[in-house]
């Protein structure tokens, strides 16, 4: 069973919420560095261990500098989420940076900063050669298993994915980097999405152990890291159980023993990925009920909507709902829960059991703190909400502010401005 606890005493809450505009979303930093420490003494038995951590989870700098500290790199996959990396104070290999249908720009600021560049394709070394014109120290690829591995349900079938550097060009990808002077290599992939069955990870380190033998074999490159990913997922309902992560690293632990010792090729670095497994549970969406009101359903409306967190409305997702206050209260009454983005889908839950809501109650989204605010939008001209990092200490601080309108008008041109053909 999953836990599903507030950062803050109801009353402080409260308190907050009544001076702060909602919805607003709010981060417990030291569950954060707790977590982020209990993550890397998991694995401290692997070579060189190191989790870049996903940009795209959760693009603020506050939060990308306080994993630094923790000695977490990062994974980025594109050129904002780079220059947010570099202005975290995270640079040179300690990024990994990740793409896809990559611009020559992005490869060109990737190199300069000295990160890990991983392709993605095999035609990346060409377009790599055009944008940058220099041969990286470090390069890496991203493998796509194909039919020889199954991914998860919701990263879906290797075959259809638009991901990933083929079984049969893998090898050869390796030899061109290496005539081009390339000294050291890595590997990466990333099978797996929101994962809860550690099986999944132990399978993914099995394949990639056995590739990098492969790869020796044939070519004589000695892998100097694999790439994990991420995947790892949380338990978003309260009846789901995390990921044995104790079993994960220990099963890996023997086929590192099994494979990669016995092919000669220790000390061989593991890395991961992973976002949502580090700051997910500990990310919260606060929202002020604006209506209750009954149709052919009972409805509870908020002041937040999809724009704010989008997950329930594009997957279905699951994220559970606390009632301040009310938690005691007997889960009695069945609500949909919703925004007021004009789009039916436009709902946190469907038919919940809740206790009974009324006119400006407060609700809290739980295990927001990973693909939440990153994935919001501006559709209805809605504006974006504030972060706010609840410090080690017990202060509150503000990490972004709210949008305004001038922020949402800023890059409009109201009279149209002349273009130079």
């Amino acid at each position: 069973m999953s836990e599903k606890k507030l950062p803050l005493p109801d009353e402080r809450l409260l308190e907050l919420a009544s001076t702060l505009q909602t919805p607003f979303y709010l981060y417990d930093e030291k569950a954060i560095v707790e977590n982020a420490r209990h993550f890397k003494e998991l694995f401290s038995w692997a070579p060189g261990f190191c989790n870049y951590y996903a940009v795209k989870a959760c693009p603020n700098p506050t939060i990308l500098s306080i994993l630094g500290a923790e000695g977490f790199g990062t994974d980025c996959s594109s050129l904002p989420e780079l220059l947010l990396s570099k202005a975290s104070g995270i640079v040179g290999e300690r990024i990994m940076f990740t793409s896809n249908d990559t611009p020559d720009q992005e490869f060109v600021e990737a190199f300069e900063l000295g990160a890990i560049i991983n392709l993605d394709d095999i035609t990346h070394i060409e377009a790599l050669d055009h944008a940058v014109k220099k041969v990286p120290p470090v390069i890496c690829f991203r493998y796509n298993p194909g039919p020889e591995r199954t991914g998860n349900a919701i990263i879906g079938n290797p075959v259809e994915a638009k991901y990933g550097v083929t079984s049969d060009q893998i090898v050869d990808c390796y030899r061109i980097m290496q005539k081009k002077g390339v000294k050291r290599f890595g590997l990466h992939t990333m099978v797996a999405s929101n994962e809860l069955d550690g099986t999944y990870i132990i399978e993914t380190a099995r394949m990639l152990f056995e590739l990098c033998v492969r790869i020796y074999r044939e070519t004589g490159i000695r892998i100097e890291f694999i790439d994990m990913g991420g995947g790892i997922g949380i338990p978003y309902r309260p009846e789901q159980k995390a990921m044995d992560l104790n079993h994960v690293s220990a099963e890996m632990k023997k086929l590192y023993e099994q494979i990669v010792v016995p092919a000669g090729l220790d000390p061989l670095k593991i890395v991961f990925e992973c976002g949502r497994c580090i700051t997910g549970p500990y990310g919260y969406l606060v929202s002020r009920v604006l209506h209750v009101t009954r149709k052919y359903k009972h409805y509870v409306g908020l002041d937040a909507s999809m724009a704010d967190l989008m997950r329930p409305a594009l997957y279905g997702a699951y994220h559970h709902i606390t009632v301040v206050g009310k938690q005691d209260q007997s889960l009695d009454h069945t609500y949909d829960v919703t925004g007021s983005l004009c789009e039916n889908n436009d709902k946190f839950a469907i038919d919940r059991m809740l206790p009974k809501i009324e006119k400006g109650d407060l609700l809290v989204l739980h295990d927001a703190g990973a693909h939440g605010h990153s994935m919001g939008f501006n559709y209805n001209a809605k504006l974006r909400p504030a972060e706010y990092l609840l410090r080690t200490d017990g202060s509150l601080v503000m990490i972004r502010r709210r949008q305004t309108y001038d922020d949402y008008v800023s890059s409009l041109r109201f009279e149209g401005a002349p273009v130079a053909i």
